[in-house]
């Protein structure tokens, strides 16, 4: 496992201590979470741009719904 050292605002750093707080979560956690969910939207939307490139329309459409599932689930 990595560590990694980033610099945030220090009103972002309290929210995103807040909103861990409230997840029961440590702040490490949460960001992890948030990472892994911001890299999974990442790589469907690689992975659509690619097929969208080959022109299968119903598969890239099919990403697009779990997508939207995905977000849904996540609360956004």
């Amino acid at each position: 496992m990595s560590a990694l050292t980033i610099r945030l605002p220090d009103d972002t750093a309290a929210r995103l201590k807040d909103m861990a707080r409230s997840r029961g979560l440590s702040t490490n956690k949460l960001v992890e979470q948030l990472s892994a969910h911001a890299l999974a939207a990442w790589d469907t939307e690689s992975h659509f741009r690619a097929l969208t490139a080959t022109g299968d329309v119903n598969r890239a459409l099919a990403i697009l719904d779990r997508l939207d599932a995905d977000d849904a689930r996540a609360g956004g």
